[in-house]
């Protein structure tokens, strides 16, 4: 079982780490020309956000690349041209099914902070991938996600 854990853990974060958050940060950036479709590729249809301003289903692709496109308009107009990520923590609960949770520190290109974010993404895997399928997400001014969202007994 161990083992089970540790592959899928460095699968799951190989996939959101090396594949998603590079491909995000680029469309975001302006530096990928591609079409905002792309999201649907990580993003699930449907998608359940849920912040202090939304609470809400995305339930098909055109609302999912809307929410997409949301999300980056303030990014690009504030010269949004990388992601800082201050902490992270990936849980495994088996071979279908994580959690992710980061800080994103979205910045210009002078580090100049536009936003940051603690986000927890649930995650499912869908065939051969993975997709989110849930989001949740909070401003924060912190660091260490233990700081937004301690863990308790």
């Amino acid at each position: 079982m161990k083992n089970e854990f540790a592959r899928t853990r460095d699968e799951v974060t190989a996939w959101f780490f090396d594949d998603y958050v590079p491909t995000w940060v680029a469309v975001g950036a302006g530096q990928h020309a591609g079409d905002p479709d792309f999201i649907l590729k990580y993003w699930s249809a449907p998608l359940h956000v849920c912040s202090t301003e939304v609470n809400a289903w995305f339930p098909d692709g055109k609302s999912v690349v809307d929410l997409l496109e949301f999300a980056h308009r303030p990014l690009k107009e504030g010269g949004y041209t990388h992601t800082v990520i201050p902490d992270r923590r990936v849980d495994v609960y088996h071979d279908n099914g994580a959690a992710i949770e980061v800080i994103w520190s979205r910045r210009r290109a002078d580090e100049s902070e536009i936003e940051r974010m603690a986000t927890h993404f649930e995650l499912a895997r869908t065939g051969d991938s993975w997709r989110i399928v849930g989001i949740q997400v909070i401003r924060t001014t912190l660091d260490r996600l233990n700081d937004v969202w301690p863990r308790t007994a």
